[in-house]
């Protein structure tokens, strides 16, 4: 890859106190693409996400190699990491309900944001607040912009998140479940959003999610992660032709309209696929 946002090289994860690593060896490199991160829940995941922006407070992160751009992110200290967070890259996290602050007004958290990177007057700040809001399909901006976060649904806080995060236009956004709160309709509408700015802004996007389905039909290349590991990586029109057991395992047990009405096979997991991390923790 000629001009790579972000180079990862043997990335492991261990939290302070475990018995072994949460995360063991991840390697990856992003450009300006769509790469998806599939995996169960504690695969390792959202850790690696995290990871990037050095949210782990209680976690040793270790790599040969971190760097986004021209930033060594082991390296970086916390005033370079808060230049970084919100503004070259950004985190869409799962769950509004524990993002927002639920004693200020959603509008002010979003141009709050913008303030912290930007020099411009509160009134700008809130211009482009407001026409984030917009972007993210929320009918009446001005009315969600001065309502407080238990005041909207689940669906709006996630697509008042993702205005957030995306309104300084970073380099990297890393999705973790963004759609998940959405209904199908917004869902599209706010993935359109997000495939725009790979496009035409030229950023990376991870997506990160447990939908099979979407990261095929949206994402470039999937990571496939088991156990802290990733143990195959693909195109993702290709996702149907995998060979790791455990990603054909994974596609087996999704069930689908009009298909067999017999229960769903049980995934199997195989010792080996884990004894790499066992053997070298």
């Amino acid at each position: 890859m000629s001009d790579p946002i972000l180079e990862v090289e043997d990335l492991t994860i261990r939290y302070r106190g475990a018995p072994g690593p949460a995360v063991r060896n991840v390697s990856f490199t992003l450009g300006r693409e769509r790469l998806g991160i599939v995996g169960e829940s504690g695969s390792g995941k959202s850790t690696v996400g995290r990871a990037l922006l050095k949210l782990l407070p209680t976690a040793d992160i270790t790599a040969k190699r971190l760097q986004f751009r021209e930033t060594a992110l082991l390296e970086a200290g916390e005033k370079q990491m808060l230049d970084i967070r919100g503004n070259r890259m950004s985190m869409i996290l799962q769950d509004p309900k524990f993002s927002l602050n639920p004693i200020r007004r959603c509008g002010e958290q979003i141009a709050e944001a913008y303030l912290t990177h930007f020099r411009c007057s509160k009134r700008e700040a809130k211009a482009r607040a407001l026409a984030m809001l917009e972007a993210v399909q929320i009918r009446d901006p001005h009315l969600v912009y001065d309502r407080y976060p238990h005041e909207v649904s689940g669906g709006m806080g996630q697509r008042i998140m993702i205005a957030m995060m995306l309104l300084a236009e970073p380099e990297l956004v890393i999705a973790d479940e963004p759609t998940s709160a959405l209904d199908v309709t917004v869902r599209l509408e706010v993935l359109k959003i997000l495939d725009d700015l790979v496009r035409e802004k030229g950023i990376g996007l991870i997506m990160i999610s447990h939908d099979l389905n979407l990261v095929r039909n949206f994402c470039d290349r999937v990571l496939i992660m088991y156990a802290g590991r990733v143990v195959e990586t693909l195109k993702a029109a290709d996702l149907d032709r995998a060979e790791h057991p455990y990603t054909r395992g994974l596609l087996a047990a999704q069930p689908r309209i009009g298909g067999s009405r017999a229960p769903l096979p049980v995934l199997e997991r195989r010792p080996e696929w884990t004894r790499p991390t066992e053997e070298t923790a």
